[in-house]
């Protein structure tokens, strides 16, 4: 059994190219004994974006702060706190913070395709 604080997790800027004023924590990651998934926090500052980027694996995302973008291949769907969102593999994808103060969103991810 785990339990912590999120704050208790060393938070670390996103360096992928195409991310601008992305940070992450890890809260259960490869040092955990999870079987099959992690679980990241990421905020992203206003103005900031994760890189538009695929990969074939799926994302379960829920918005915990914040006002914010999904775009994809041209589209974008806006989103606030309490909403949520599923990247399916392949799928095309970029978070972007539209508000004035930080966009905070978990997202789940198979542990085999960290």
């Amino acid at each position: 059994m785990l339990v912590k604080k999120y704050d208790e997790i060393k938070k670390e800027k996103v360096n992928t190219e195409g991310a601008y004023d992305v940070s992450i924590r890890w809260l259960i990651g490869k040092d955990s004994k999870a079987p099959n998934f992690y679980l990241r926090l990421f905020e992203i500052e206003p103005g900031g974006h994760t890189p538009l980027h695929t990969h074939p694996w799926e994302h379960e995302v829920y918005i915990l702060e914040g006002n914010g973008r999904l775009n994809s291949k041209g589209k974008s769907i806006s989103f606030k706190k309490g909403y949520f969102a599923l990247i399916l593999p392949d799928e095309e994808h970029q978070f972007e913070n539209t508000g004035n103060t930080a966009l905070k969103l978990l997202c789940i991810i198979p542990k085999q395709k960290n």
